[in-house]
């Protein structure tokens, strides 16, 4: 690949996973979803580690 030229990629459809830490339920989103619609639980980013 040629130096000093850019990759064309399109990172507006990149979604995470989120899962709420109280009830579980998991929703797909591209920002922080907030608080979980069932419970009013924290949402937490999946691909992050809990510890």
């Amino acid at each position: 690949m040629p130096h000093e030229q850019d990759v064309e990629g399109d990172t507006a459809d990149i979604d995470s996973e989120f899962e709420c830490l109280q009830c579980g339920t998991i929703v797909t989103a591209e920002t922080h979803p907030g608080t979980c619609d069932d419970c009013g639980g924290d949402f937490q980013n999946r691909a992050k580690s809990l510890e």
